[in-house]
């Protein structure tokens, strides 16, 4: 017989991701803490860290970049927008529709302090790239990313 070393955060996150399958609402990590709202769909994101900033990718296809809006205030950082429909054709018959259609909404409380001021954004083939350099000291004003 071996020897298990008892490890109390492991059962925790056991019990949570148990907890979290009866309501199938996504996992998310200890750092990340995300709002969610009610949507018809989230886009996926990756989150990275360096010792100066954070990178967020998120996938946005088949938007443009006037139809998203981005904003950084008291440390949560919200992306939003909507993905529209093709418009039903009367020759035209679906035979599957996969694809996920209507607004979304996604806020990510970021761990540390952020300097609001310096978050840049790019989009670039249905991709939005956020660049959020951390700060010591916080904005008190919401502010609007500008999409490049």
């Amino acid at each position: 017989m071996s020897i298990v070393r008892w490890d109390p955060m492991k059962e925790l996150e056991d019990m949570q991701r148990r907890f979290q399958s009866y309501f199938q609402t996504p996992s998310f990590g200890s750092l990340w803490n995300e709002q969610l709202s009610s949507t018809q769909w989230l886009p996926a994101c990756d989150i990275s860290e360096t010792p100066e900033a954070y990178s967020i990718h998120a996938e946005l296809p088949d938007l443009r970049k006037e139809d998203i809006k981005v904003t950084v205030h008291d440390g949560v950082l919200t992306l939003m927008g909507e993905r529209k429909m093709e418009k039903e054709e009367k020759n035209k018959r679906y035979h599957r529709v996969e694809r996920s259609y209507g607004r979304f909404q996604r806020s990510f409380n970021l761990p540390t302090a952020v300097d609001e001021g310096k978050v840049a954004a790019t989009y670039k083939d249905g991709v939005l790239n956020l660049l959020v350099p951390k700060s010591t000291t916080g904005s008190a004003l919401p502010k609007e990313i500008k999409i490049i």
